[in-house]
């Protein structure tokens, strides 16, 4: 266990993911475990009104890990979500904020090289050089990028990774900046601490195929999505500053 007193929240937003939830448990509650210096760091996932067991398998877990917080609300989507957690965690006074996301694509393992890193930056962001959930994501992910360096002048090698160490403080400071039911956070987030530069690292990360159970973007969404985050794009862009 840590022998600081740092707070620790990881948040992960979940829908629909029963055939991955325990393993997803399994790996990230020693992460917290061994990064929890006074017991009140949490791994809380967010059920997003998920239509199978998703919640009540978490809850079976938090039985017997006191510091896995399970949380529910109606569905609202993925980006809604992540805002709900990161204001749950600020409101109850967390140092750092890390978001991952509950498909096991990301790699616990690399958790430890943020962490390492969280006195010198303010944020670490992971960028997938190589990513193994199909060439439309990455197509998506090299638009949205053009987006941001068209709208806002911002240059990065990733702006929506979902592993991502952040200060609570700096992650407080942008949230009033974007609407309530934002789509794309993350990359907000990301656009805000490269446009302000902010204390900023951005490591290499590796990206799995999704470990089990069924997607529920797909690229009709994502088109939906991406055309909506071109209109919030030149919105934010003209009140960026406020």
């Amino acid at each position: 266990m840590a022998n600081n007193k740092e707070t620790l929240y990881i948040i992960i937003p979940a829908y629909n993911e029963s055939e991955n939830i325990v393993k997803l448990i399994d790996d990230w509650y020693p992460v917290l475990e061994k990064h929890d210096g006074d017991g009140k760091s949490r791994l809380i996932i967010i059920n997003d009104g998920s239509k199978d067991n998703t919640y009540e398998v978490i809850c079976a877990c938090a039985q017997t890990r006191p510091l896995l917080l399970p949380l529910t609300k109606p569905n609202g989507g993925h980006g809604p979500t992540l805002l709900f957690g990161y204001n749950y965690a600020i409101d109850n006074n967390a140092d750092y904020i890390f978001q991952t996301d509950s498909d096991g694509q990301t790699d616990p393992a690399e958790f430890e090289q943020f962490w390492e890193c969280r006195d010198e930056y303010d944020a670490v962001i992971g960028s997938r050089p190589q990513r193994q959930d199909g060439r439309s994501r990455k197509f998506v992910e090299g638009v949205l990028l053009l987006l941001l360096r068209m709208t806002f002048g911002v240059r990065v090698p990733d702006s929506n990774a979902p592993f991502r160490l952040m200060k609570s403080e700096l992650v407080a400071k942008y949230l009033g900046k974007m609407p309530k039911d934002f789509n794309l956070p993350n990359v907000m987030l990301t656009t805000y601490f490269a446009y302000f530069k902010e204390k900023v690292k951005f490591i290499d990360i590796t990206f799995k195929p999704r470990q089990g159970g069924t997607n529920s973007i797909n690229i009709k969404k994502i088109i939906k999505i991406g055309w909506k985050a071109l209109g919030d794009f030149g919105m934010l862009r003209k009140h960026i500053s406020d």
